[in-house]
């Protein structure tokens, strides 16, 4: 296979999102990107009768949101060249690639989930949108919308902005939400009925620690997953008991508890938990607490919902597409899956084309361990790249990185780490990051994994690049306006922050808490520490090559971080490449577009390297 053709193979190559199997256990629906030029919507059938079904063909990303009680609709949304407005439709089983609107065009508002009530005629989300003014604002209202009458009832407004994602009793009676009133680094939940007449706050743990809540499919119980100063802990709440009144089934410092959800049709509790990140998942039985461990697989297993004796669930690895499968409990074996996405029919690739993700560790300068992933080519590497994954509340996995696969296909080594800050390890490591705030030590874990790489004789000093996306084009606008050009020749940030007031002040404002979180606080609060952590005030360090890289209609990261670093570059007399693309977001996310991005990284880190 030819590199050209190599390539190809890798932009059809599906990534997937959002697999969620329908209440009735009959279906399974999910987004797959690279299908087509855009991220489209699929279903299938569980129990493998059928390949995967089509439901939205747009010129625009489409993107599951929920199903409906009844398991004939799903729900969508679509946004404009990735600006995050979204639209809400409706898409019913039986007329695929008919979506039906269900909330305004192009609104001038983020709506966050979408869920239909058991009456059929009740649209729940959560908006930062006044109804009586018809103006943005920066708290997310809970609405209910009547379908038939076009009525807009606000159920529940909380005081400051945050993102979360209202849920909806199985029964219709109560939703649960997340507020973040207190602290922005924590989150407190509330229930409201669905005429809005009691709103409450029912989980309180500390201003704060986080806390998440689902329901159980009896709309009666509620699972609980909060934090406390060591870990996360699993327990049950229940409708009509006293508020914190919750009783833990896992409240173990030695596990780091990840997720935990009930599927529609189970009894049981997926607890999902992350061991040096690696997944691993048990069944665990709320009556009796008696927890079930799922054995060891190559690559990762993640428990979707049972359908009849068997479970579906999604499968991955660095040699294995995302897929969602069909198994049985006693039989775990990766050849005995059944999947029902085909996936490995809609593309030319082999394993043994995939490049597998190595385990790599080395010390920070304070002596703590870091993790990362290395993939390496056949033949002698022509340098070095670090991709640095987003977030930074998140970590990479064992799984396949499209742009990782190519870069290593092109003859570099690359290096995933899982800086201090990433989930996948322990809330400790998560919570590090705050001690420093942005800018800090986690960025010493990322150039003592360089000189680790270098010291092991893998990487050559000089001849290594750093790029990433959000979190990762931060690191990269830190690496090369901090480390010594002796270690690093090139850098190439997506998306990446630039001026941390700039970004605070034209992000979504949904985003503001995190950043306040991250930073010990606002602009006004602490402006040394965000003075001190924007990469903007110290582009005069710059030595080494540059290429910026942006999604024009960026919500999140947006584009004045570009046009604010741009004059700073300027007048520091600092060369560097602009990559924009005006149809993209936060990330690139286009087949078409990630061809011309591969291609200049591509390009950009082998002219750097040469001239070394």
């Amino acid at each position: 296979m030819t590199p050209e053709q190599y390539l190809e193979a890798l932009l059809t190559l599906p990534g997937m999102g959002s697999a969620t199997v329908s209440p009735d256990g009959k279906f399974v629906a999910w987004r797959w990107f690279r299908t087509a030029p855009t991220t489209e919507v699929y279903v299938a059938p569980t129990d493998g009768s059928t390949p995967p079904i089509r439901m939205t063909d747009t010129p625009e990303n489409t993107y599951f949101v929920s199903w409906t009680p009844d398991s004939r609709a799903i729900l969508v949304e679509q946004d404009k060249n990735g600006n995050e407005r979204v639209q809400l439709f409706r898409v019913d089983l039986d007329k695929p690639l008919v979506m039906q609107p269900l909330s305004e065009t192009e609104p001038n508002y983020f709506i966050r989930g979408g869920q239909i009530h058991p009456n059929g005629k009740w649209l729940v989300y959560a908006a930062n949108f006044d109804v009586s003014s018809g103006d943005e604002i920066e708290q997310s209202w809970l609405y209910r919308d009547d379908l038939q009458t076009g009525e807009r009832l606000p159920l529940a407004k909380p005081e400051k902005a945050g993102y979360y994602r209202p849920d909806l009793s199985p029964k219709g009676t109560h939703i649960l939400y997340n507020r973040m009133d207190r602290h922005p680094g924590g989150w407190q939940v509330w229930l409201v009925d669905v005429d809005g007449k009691e709103d409450r706050e029912i989980l309180n743990f500390g201003d704060e620690i986080k806390t998440y809540a689902a329901w159980f499919p009896d709309s009666q119980r509620v699972l609980v997953m909060s934090e406390t100063e060591t870990h996360q802990r699993v327990g049950i709440w229940e409708i009509g008991a006293e508020p914190n009144n919750v009783r833990w089934l896992i409240d173990d410092p030695t596990r780091n508890l990840e997720d935990a959800y009930v599927p529609h049709g189970s009894e049981q509790i997926v607890i999902v938990e992350a061991q040096q990140a690696r997944m691993h998942c048990s069944l665990l039985n709320p009556t009796t607490g008696e927890e079930t461990h799922l054995p060891q697989i190559p690559g990762n297993l993640l428990p979707l919902a049972p359908v009849g004796d068997a479970w579906v669930g999604m499968y991955y690895s660095s040699q294995q597409p995302t897929d969602i499968v069909r198994f049985t409990l006693d039989a775990m074996r990766p050849e005995e899956f059944t999947s029902l996405t085909r996936v490995w029919e809609r593309i030319a690739l082999k394993t043994e084309d995939l490049t597998l993700a190595q385990d790599f560790r080395w010390k920070s300068g304070d002596g703590m361990e870091i993790q990362g992933w290395l993939y390496r080519p056949k033949e002698t590497a022509i340098g070095t790249i670090v991709y640095v994954h987003g977030g930074p509340t998140g970590h990479s996995q064992d799984s396949i990185n499209n742009q990782i696969q190519f870069f290593v296909n092109q003859g570099f080594n690359v290096l995933d780490p899982n800086y201090r800050g990433s989930t996948g390890f322990s809330r400790t490591f998560r919570e590090s990051i705050k001690i420093d705030g942005w800018g800090g030590r986690e960025q010493d874990d990322i150039r003592a994994g360089i000189e680790a790489l270098i010291a092991a004789g893998i990487a050559e000093a000089g001849k290594v690049g750093i790029t990433g996306t959000s979190y990762g084009g931060y690191s990269s606008w830190h690496a090369i306006t901090h480390f010594s050009p002796a270690i690093l020749a090139a850098s190439a940030p997506i998306c990446g922050m630039t001026d941390l007031v700039v970004d605070y002040e034209t992000t979504r404002p949904d985003l503001r808490p995190y950043s306040e979180e991250m930073l010990g606080g606002r602009p006004d609060q602490v402006p040394e520490r965000y003075h001190e952590r924007s990469p903007i005030n110290f582009v005069q360090n710059v030595k080494g090559r540059l290429m910026i890289v942006q999604g024009m209609q960026d919500p999140n990261v947006t584009p004045e971080n570009v046009r604010t670093v741009a004059d700073a570059l300027q007048r520091e007399g600092v060369e560097y490449e602009l990559l924009a693309f005006e149809d993209e977001g936060h990330g690139i996310s286009r087949p078409k577009n990630q061809k011309t991005l591969y291609l200049h990284l591509q390009e950009f880190f082998k002219s750097a390297f040469s001239a070394q």
